[in-house]
């Protein structure tokens, strides 16, 4: 009997569990009937599947690439301190990413440690005006930051090669 009980228990639990999971499950959702609008005697395209990769459009029909702007992130996070008085009271931690020229994308690999050490400099003359103090992510301080980050790219890659520096992820740890 004191074997029973416990073995009934687990039994009852795991019917009950199923029970309530065949009771709260969500009524399968129907899929989306797009609207076909075809002339008299022509038959509607068939749907194209959602899981199916779209084909690629060629730029001018020629099966050429489109020459517009690459975006290249840089491998890793900048991190810059933020010093207060002698002490170091935060950390700031950005992600970069450079508009540039699609015939020059792979010269970032090339000058990627000269571009890191100019994008390094500028942080830490942003960091040491006050850039990141208060609400740094907003307003005159972010603008101030991207425009230091595009002048110090630019430098690295005379001309305008380079069209735009993105931060595309910034955070800041207080100590």
């Amino acid at each position: 009997m004191k074997i029973l009980m416990p073995i009934g228990i687990a039994i009852l639990g795991l019917g009950a569990g199923v029970g309530a999971g065949v009771a709260l499950k969500p009524a399968p959702e129907a899929p989306a009937k797009e609207a076909c609008v075809a002339h008299e005697g022509e038959a509607c395209p068939p749907a194209a599947d959602p899981l199916e990769p779209a084909p690629a459009a060629a730029a001018g029909g020629h099966g050429e690439k489109d020459e517009g702007p690459a975006l290249v992130a840089l491998d890793k996070p900048f991190v810059v301190p933020v010093f207060r008085g002698e002490k170091v009271v935060a950390m700031v931690v950005v992600s970069v990413a450079v508009e540039i020229a699609a015939e020059s994308e792979t010269a970032v690999e090339a000058v990627q440690p000269r571009l890191r050490d100019s994008f390094l400099a500028a942080m830490f003359r942003h960091a040491n005006s006050a850039g990141f103090d208060g609400a740094f992510t907003t307003g005159q301080k972010m603008e101030d930051l991207r425009s230091a980050l595009l002048v110090a790219a630019r430098q690295v890659f005379p001309g305008e090669v380079v069209s735009e520096v993105l931060i595309t992820e910034i955070a800041r740890q207080d100590l």
